[in-house]
């Protein structure tokens, strides 16, 4: 079988390698920009799987491959379609999870193969909750493989139900207003939800500054006495 893999994230690194040492799957090409996808026309491969594409697909493109384009996604569809979804769970209550669906023109929105919800505890970030789905999507993409080069046999998703968030919300739910009333649960909640980087992506602004801040919770048990 003749592959091309599209994007690269962390999940998407340890499928890569572990196809690429399969005797069953060539690799063709790895494409991580958005005007690379006409390669998929002239190689023609059977299959296309794609993790931490930025770029939006056009339905010619989709429509190459026998297979289809398989699209691992870090959330629990039909939760949390599109951008960040490690960031959403920790503030709405949407379960987090992992899952592999087929790739359409609307985006997360394509037929599921498989998927698994993903525990959370207290002291979670979006940091830490990114890690463990980006593991659990290569321990699911292996376990399904089998089922992923029959070709098209999945399940699709329910219609007018679930999430979906784009890039922009999280630019404007990353600033804290400083005189605005909020319980102390959804202050942390929404720092937990932001703290994806050491540094933090929510902010306040001084005297015409930014300032960011993040979050690190430690269980009792865990500190030095």
């Amino acid at each position: 079988m003749e592959a091309v893999f599209l994007g690269m994230n962390d999940a998407g690194e340890e499928v890569y390698e572990w196809l690429n040492e399969r005797e069953d799957v060539e690799i063709l090409a790895l494409l991580t920009e958005k005007d690379q996808l006409s390669l998929i026309k002239e190689l023609e491969p059977d299959i296309v799987v794609s993790s931490g594409f930025r770029h939006k697909v056009p339905g010619e493109i989709i429509d190459v491959p026998e297979k289809g384009i398989v699209n691992l996604h870090p959330s629990y569809l039909p939760y949390n379609r599109g951008s960040h979804p490690y960031i959403w769970p920790l503030v709405d209550g949407t379960p987090p999870g992992v899952s592999i669906h087929f790739m359409t023109e609307e985006i997360d929105e394509g037929p599921v193969i498989a998927k698994e919800k993903v525990g959370t505890s207290t002291e979670d970030t979006s940091k830490s909750l990114r890690k463990r789905l980006m593991e659990k999507q290569v321990e699911l993409f292996k376990e399904n493989w089998e089922r992923i080069r029959e070709g098209p046999k999945a399940n699709e998703q329910i219609e007018n139900m679930g999430t979906t968030h784009y890039r922009k919300e999280l630019d404007e739910f990353s600033e804290l207003e400083m005189r605005e009333e909020k319980k102390v649960e959804e202050v942390i909640d929404k720092l937990k939800a932001l703290s994806y980087t050491d540094e933090g992506l929510a902010y306040f602004e001084e005297d015409g500054q930014r300032f960011f801040v993040g979050i690190d919770i430690t269980p009792e048990e865990e500190l030095d006495h």
